[in-house]
């Protein structure tokens, strides 16, 4: 069987743990691996399949695992992304494919398609009106307010708690969108805690129970993995959500409310799993 080639396509620098871990992974496989940032790669109609990729000069790779596109311009991230589409046309297996990655990171977009499977979510709202996101932040008064975040953000970043309609102005890190969920509080008031469940294929490899005295409590913010069950409810409900997004793999949040009832939060089409990595038995890699 001839040696497959693989591009991981990953940030030139910080994320150094977790490619490492892949290509390790890869070549006990027997894959062969080029790391390369999709910012170095483009469309040339004299290179194969029109497309290039370093490393890849006479051919196209066999298969493409996609850890990271990074930040960047409309542009760039419409060239990166076209990239992908461009792949998966030549026949080359991408692993998550551009459709899911455009799913997951447009967080309202995720969360309609949960809402199409009937999968169990916050109340939520997305809008470019300032007077619509303070009308829902209102009617939640008598609840535990919302959140609101960024349309596209990731690992908590830019993430508020919002209690009264007021809270919500006009803001240019918004982008000019308003994304907002019901805040679900959880069984005990502090520390506060959410679940990241890692799927891959049809099934949860690991789990983790993030803990906080602050919120949010992402990791990346200072929250502490801890070990978890992952009981077959959750193990089904993290399938059918990254069934929903279309995703090979993917990182699901969800929050736990004070029945025990679990809501779908968001998911990660390109999850980091260091801390979930040290609480699992297994290579997540």
């Amino acid at each position: 069987m001839p040696t497959p080639h693989i591009v991981l396509f990953s940030e030139d620098v910080g994320d150094e743990w977790h490619s490492g871990a892949l290509i390790d992974a890869f070549k006990q496989q027997g894959a062969d691996v080029t790391r390369v940032a999709l910012a170095h790669c483009g469309f040339d109609t004299s290179a194969p399949g029109g497309l290039s990729i370093p490393g890849f000069e006479d051919r196209l790779p066999d298969g493409a695992f996609v850890r990271a596109i990074s930040t960047g311009t409309l542009e760039q991230i419409t060239l990166r992304l076209g990239l992908l589409h461009a792949l998966e046309a030549a026949g080359v297996c991408v692993w998550n494919s551009a459709d899911a990655i455009e799913r997951c990171v447009d967080k309202a977009m995720a969360l309609q398609c949960f809402h199409r499977a009937g999968l169990p979510i916050p109340k939520s709202v997305t809008t470019e009106e300032l007077q619509t996101a303070k009308a829902f932040a209102s009617s939640l008064l008598q609840d535990d307010g919302a959140v609101l975040k960024h349309l596209n953000g990731s690992q908590g970043n830019g993430v508020r708690r919002i209690h009264n309609p007021e809270e919500v102005f006009p803001s240019q890190e918004l982008g000019g969108v308003y994304h907002l969920q019901r805040y679900i509080p959880t069984a005990a008031a502090k520390p506060f805690s959410d679940l990241r469940l890692l799927v891959s294929g049809e099934r949860v490899i690991a789990g983790m129970k993030r803990s906080s005295p602050t919120w949010p409590t992402n990791v990346h913010q200072g929250g502490a993995p801890l070990a978890m069950d992952i009981t077959p409810k959750l193990n089904n409900l993290a399938v059918r959500a990254a069934q929903a997004v279309g995703a090979g793999y993917a990182g699901v949040d969800l929050m736990m409310d004070k029945n025990g009832k679990p809501h779908l939060i968001e998911i990660n089409s390109n999850p980091a799993w260091k801390g979930s990595q040290s609480v699992a038995e297994l290579n997540i890699a």
